[in-house]
């Protein structure tokens, strides 16, 4: 085990659980993504430091974080108040949270990466352009959508995708985690295939 994913559930007392794709874009829409995302980070370093003694945690991002000028800022301030060492934290970004201001996010995400948190390239290969954003953006790793792990074992094309992603994640010299692991059969066909790190 080399690190979590905080995964954020909202259990309603009346409607019961709340998916993320249905509270997360209302959080966005009125205003409440940069306090909840800040209690997210909080939270997750919290846990990071009392249960897992040099493990990592990683914590999607919103756009909106993306592009808020303050975010560096209160990281740091998250960082330091938890305890919690910048090298513990993987911060994920999907490329549509870098497609709404591609400059802010930029930005943000070379600040975040001076402070030496960890990024990862969320859901790799359904964003538009994945190759541009490789090359722009200073990534640390790319995590495979686990639509193309799901077929790994029945269907050939999607081996054939996980081989391509491993070979450019090679070529930039950035790992590549495998999402989504169901099977013994994916996970072996992943390991076969040079796959450095997997979830699931």
């Amino acid at each position: 085990i080399t690190g979590y994913e905080a995964l954020l559930r909202w259990r309603h007392p009346e409607k019961g659980m709340i998916a993320p794709d249905v509270f997360i874009p209302a959080a966005e829409e009125y205003g409440l993504i940069i306090k909840l995302g800040d209690w997210v980070i909080e939270t997750a370093c919290r846990e990071v430091g009392k249960h897992m003694e040099g493990g990592r945690i990683a914590v999607n991002l919103s756009g909106v974080q993306l592009s808020d000028p303050d975010f560096a800022d209160r990281l740091w301030s998250i960082l330091l108040k938890t305890e919690t060492s910048p090298m513990q934290l993987e911060l994920e970004v999907t490329e549509t949270a870098i497609i709404a201001d591609k400059a802010r996010a930029l930005h943000t995400l070379r600040l975040v990466k001076a402070l030496g948190v960890t990024l990862a390239l969320d859901d790799f290969g359904t964003g538009y352009a994945s190759l541009d954003t490789l090359q722009v953006f200073p990534f640390d790793k790319i995590k495979l959508d686990r639509g193309f792990v799901s077929g790994l074992g029945t269907e050939d094309r999607a081996r054939a995708i996980v081989r391509a992603v491993l070979a450019l994640g090679r070529s930039f010299e950035v790992p590549v985690l495998a999402e989504g692991i169901e099977t013994d059969m994916q996970l072996d066909i992943l390991r076969l295939e040079g796959c450095q790190e997997a979830q699931g």
